[in-house]
């Protein structure tokens, strides 16, 4: 009885809050009618399917010809400091869209989403999550994440967390240096623009980790070489990291 009142009572709710305060997918603009539709709608979730191209085995670096997944001759000649980076899917059409709209236009929400988006995507990927004993954000200089009211990694990182059992060291990794945002920069000035920018927070323990690096957006890859580079150096045994998208 209370079961079917309480049923009820949100339908009615909903039809009100339908008729008086109607919300649109930000993406498509159709009506947000259904239980947890957050800004974008149900069908444009679905319509973003995770990439699954052939892949460099050790940066994750997407190529263009199908074929088996291999280390890139960049990482034979020179491995980085991870051993393991995957993206998601390509930094384009709706899933990129959605990435801009939860980073520059504050819809916080979309955070939970894109991790959800994340473990469907790469939840299964055994060497991505091996032996993780913490996951960390990439940070944001406390005056950028002042201005922009949070910081987008720490939110996914968060919700990855929860949903894998793993511990978020989200203190540990600290942006030291406020420089210019890396989509400003040209391809080769992004290396140069973050060396330095990272510290390690004093007394965190995190010799002999492994750590899996959390980021929103892998392009060149400068930052989450130098975050990773900067806590091998503070002890960390292996370094792993994880985007939603990769342009």
């Amino acid at each position: 009885m209370i079961s079917s009142l309480s049923k009820k009572i949100y339908s009615y709710s909903k039809l009100a809050e339908l008729i008086f305060f109607p919300s649109f997918c930000e993406l498509c603009s159709s009506l947000l009618e259904f239980p947890r539709e957050r800004v974008i709608c149900h069908a444009c979730w679905k319509s973003i399917r995770a990439s699954h191209p052939s892949y460099c085995l050790c940066c994750g670096r997407f190529f263009e010809a199908l074929e088996e997944p291999h280390v890139c001759q960049v990482c034979l000649e020179k491995r980085p400091p991870f051993s393991h980076h995957r993206s998601c899917g390509k930094y384009k059409g709706k899933l990129k869209d959605i990435i801009l709209l939860y980073k520059y236009r504050h819809f916080q929400v979309l955070g939970k989403d894109l991790a959800n988006f994340v473990y469907r995507a790469l939840g299964r990927e055994e060497e991505i999550w091996w032996k993780v004993d913490a996951i960390i954000p990439v940070p944001l200089h406390p005056k950028r994440k002042k201005k922009r009211g949070f910081n987008q990694a720490q939110i996914i990182a968060k919700e990855l967390a929860r949903i894998k059992g793993i511990e978020l060291r989200d203190q540990m990794l600290l942006k030291i240096k406020n420089v210019p945002p890396q989509t400003s920069l040209r391809v080769e000035e992004r290396a140069e623009n973050v060396s330095g920018a990272f510290g390690v927070a004093k007394g965190n323990k995190i010799k002999g980790k492994v750590v899996l690096l959390v980021d929103d957006v892998y392009t060149t890859g400068s930052t989450i070489r130098e975050c990773s580079s900067v806590l091998r150096k503070a002890g960390v045994k292996e370094v792993k990291a994880l985007t939603v998208a990769q342009a």
